[in-house]
């Protein structure tokens, strides 16, 4: 298991573009890719569970990478989330 966190910095935090880019991304991995917010925990491959997340600027999210590609996807999704968040 991998897991990181970042916060965000896009000013309209995730919104549907945003959401639907990851979204693209965690569907290339085997891994189960599961991102928290407050509380609340969506998959990252289920474009409404992220949506439903309302991840707004400034919040702090935890993205958790099970399975067999963890390390790959784990690293390639947090780059995405620096460069696009």
């Amino acid at each position: 298991m991998k897991t990181f966190q970042y916060t965000i910095n896009e000013e309209l935090g995730m919104h549907a573009r945003a959401a639907g880019l990851v979204l693209q991304l965690a569907k290339e991995f085997r891994s189960s890719i599961v991102i928290s917010n407050k509380g609340k925990s969506g998959d990252l491959k289920k474009l409404l569970s992220v949506i439903d997340l309302d991840i707004q600027y400034q919040d702090t999210v935890t993205v958790t990478v099970t399975g067999p590609d963890e390390d790959v996807a784990a690293e390639e999704m947090q780059a995405f989330f620096e460069e696009n968040l």
